[in-house]
C-alpha cells in the first residue's frame, strides 16, 4: 500500500515532442505522457538541453520552448495536490471519531468562552440525548440473536465489563498525580460499559461474531445504567471520600441515556422509512455521533480551561501512559481468560476456542465507553472534581485504546492471511 501511495504521488517523466507548424520556426514543447520502465538515458537528456538555445536563437515562440521539465507542472502540482486530498480526506473519514475528540479539546483550549456559553444554555445535555438517540436508531434487533449461540463467551464478556474490570478503581486511585481528578477520572472510565460502536466495527473489520460483539455492546450498556451508580459509590466515591447520590444518579441516567437509547429503539421499529434511511446513512449517523461527544468534550474542557493551563505538560503524559497501561492490563487478562477457557473446554468446536468468538469477546470486554463516563461526570456536577480534568485523561485513554486494538485487528488479520499462505503451500 505505502508503495502505491509512493508511486501515486511521484509525478510521471515526461518525453519531448517537437512540432512542426505551418510558420518557418520550429516548436519545441514539453507534454507529459505515461512512462514505464527504466530512466532514460542521461545523455539523451544532456543533448536536448544544449539544444534549446539553438531552438530559442531561430525566433521559436519562447512560450513553446521551455526549460527542462517546467511546461506541464501545473497540471503535475495539480496532480499532486488532488492525490494528497484524497489521502486527507479518507484518512478523516476513517479516523473521524479521533479527530473529533481532539478538535473538541483543542477548541476548548483556544476558546473557553464560546463553550462556556454552550453550557449555560444546556448543549451539553442535548448533545448526550443526541449521541444515545442515535444509538437507538441504529440498534438492529436482527443481529442479537445471532449471537445466542455464543452466549457463554458473551457472559464472561458481560462479567468482564460490569464486575471484573471496576476492581481496577482502586488499584488506579493509590497512584499519586496531581492534579488528583486525573486519577479520578481514569477510576471512573474503569467502571464504564464497553464502547458504543468501535468494538463491533473492529470486530467486523477483523472478520469475528459481530452479533456477539454488538450484543455485549447493547446488554452491558443497559445494564451499565443500573450497575454503575453502585461501582462508583462502592470503587470510586470511597477512595475520595465523597458520598454519591447513587438513586439521583441512577434517575439521572436512565434520563439522559436510557430514554434517548429506547425512544431511538421504538422509532426505528415502528417506522420502516426510519430504519432504512439510517440503514443507508450509517456511517452519516456515526460521524453526527462523534460531533455530539466533540461538543461535550469541548464544554467540559472550556469550564475547566483555567486549571488545565495549570496541569504540567508531564503530569497530562504520565496520566496518557496510565490509561494505555489499564487497557494492555484489560488486554491481556482477557486474552488469557479466553485461553484458559478454551483449555478447559479442550475441544476445537468449544465456544472459546474459536476465533470468530474470541476476538470480539477479548476487543470488546477491553473497551470503555467515552459517552456514558461523559454523562455520568456531568450529571455529579463536580461532585468528584471538576469536570474538565476528570474528562481529559479519559478522552486520550479513549483514543489510544482504538489506535492500540486498530493495530491488534491488523495483526491478527496479518497472521490469517499467513496461514492461509501456508495452508496453501
Amino acid at each position: 500500500m505505502g508503495a502505491g501511495i509512493l508511486q501515486a504521488l511521484i509525478p510521471p517523466p515526461r518525453t519531448p515532442k517537437i512540432i512542426f507548424s505551418n510558420q518557418s520556426n520550429l516548436q519545441f514543447s514539453w507534454n507529459p505522457v505515461p512512462f514505464h520502465g527504466s530512466i532514460p538515458n542521461p545523455a539523451f537528456h544532456r543533448t536536448f538541453r544544449s539544444l534549446l538555445p539553438i531552438f530559442r536563437a531561430s525566433g521559436g515562440n519562447s512560450n513553446q520552448v521551455e526549460a527542462f521539465g517546467s511546461e506541464g507542472s501545473g497540471d503535475l502540482n495539480s496532480g499532486n495536490v488532488l492525490t494528497w486530498a484524497q489521502l486527507l480526506l479518507k484518512f478523516a473519514k476513517d479516523n473521524f471519531l479521533p479527530l473529533a475528540l481532539v478538535s473538541g479539546v483543542a477548541l476548548g483550549l483556544a476558546n473557553p468562552t464560546l463553550g462556556c456559553l454552550l453550557h449555560k444554555y444546556g448543549l451539553s445535555k442535548v448533545s448526550t440525548f443526541g449521541i444515545f438517540l442515535i444509538s437507538g436508531l441504529m440498534l438492529r434487533s436482527g443481529e442479537i440473536g445471532a449471537a445466542a449461540s455464543a452466549w457463554p463467551a458473551g457472559m464472561i464478556g458481560l462479567g468482564s465489563i460490569l464486575f471484573f474490570s471496576p476492581f481496577f478503581s482502586k488499584l488506579i486511585l493509590k497512584l499519586q498525580l496531581a492534579p488528583r481528578e486525573f486519577v479520578t477520572g481514569l477510576a471512573i472510565f474503569c467502571c464504564m460499559p464497553t464502547t458504543l460502536s468501535s468494538g463491533v466495527a473492529l470486530t467486523q473489520l477483523v472478520g469475528g461474531n459481530s452479533a456477539l460483539a454488538l450484543a455485549m455492546t447493547i446488554i452491558s450498556n443497559l445494564f451499565g445504567i443500573l450497575i454503575v451508580p453502585f461501582s462508583l459509590s462502592k470503587f470510586v466515591a470511597g477512595g475520595v471520600g465523597v458520598t454519591i447520590p447513587t438513586k439521583q444518579l441512577f434517575k439521572s441516567l436512565v434520563i439522559t441515556l436510557l430514554v434517548p437509547l429506547i425512544f431511538g429503539k421504538v422509532l426505528r421499529n415502528s417506522l420502516s422509512i426510519v430504519a432504512e434511511y439510517v440503514d443507508h446513512n450509517r456511517q452519516l449517523f456515526s460521524m453526527i455521533s462523534a460531533i455530539l461527544l466533540g461538543l461535550v468534550s469541548w464544554i467540559q474542557v472550556s469550564r475547566s480551561r483555567s486549571l488545565l493551563l495549570m496541569v504540567k505538560p508531564s503530569m497530562f503524559l504520565l496520566a496518557i501512559v496510565m490509561g494505555i497501561l489499564l487497557h494492555l492490563i484489560l488486554l491481556g487478562i482477557n486474552a488469557l481468560a479466553v485461553q484458559l477457557l478454551s483449555a478447559i473446554f479442550g475441544t476445537e468446536k468449544s465456544v472459546f476456542s474459536k476465533k470468530e468468538n474470541a476476538r470480539p469477546l477479548i476487543i470488546v470486554s477491553s473497551q470503555k465507553t467515552l459517552p456514558v463516563m461523559v454523562a455520568v461526570v456531568e450529571q455529579l456536577g463536580g461532585a468528584l472534581g471538576e469536570p474538565g480534568l476528570l474528562v481529559l485523561p479519559c478522552v486520550a485513554a479513549h483514543i489510544n485504546q482504538i489506535i492500540m486494538d486498530s493495530f491488534l485487528v491488523n495483526f491478527w488479520l496479518q497472521k490469517d492471511r499467513f496461514s492461509e499462505l501456508s495452508k496453501e503451500l
